[in-house]
């Protein structure tokens, strides 16, 4: 049972290795996610906002991924 254990927890280990690895991401390809992300936002006032000047939060998310994914880039 304890030899089971120890497997698990090192095969998780090492996922959460690879994982992390293949999200490392350059700058430039932090920008080229953030491009992506924005075409994919529909901007029906054309920028001006709602009624009440609030902005798209498509474009407030994608602005969070790019601040995300640049730290980490670092």
């Amino acid at each position: 049972m304890t030899r089971q254990l120890f497997f698990a927890i090192t095969l998780i280990g090492s996922a959460v290795l690879l994982n992390s690895a293949a999200e490392a991401a350059t700058a430039l390809q932090c920008e080229d996610k953030a491009s992506n992300c924005l075409g994919r936002c529909a901007d029906k006032t054309g920028g001006a906002g709602d009624r009440r000047g609030h902005q798209s939060k498509c474009l407030v998310s994608c602005d969070r991924q790019l601040n995300r994914c640049v730290i980490r880039a670092r």
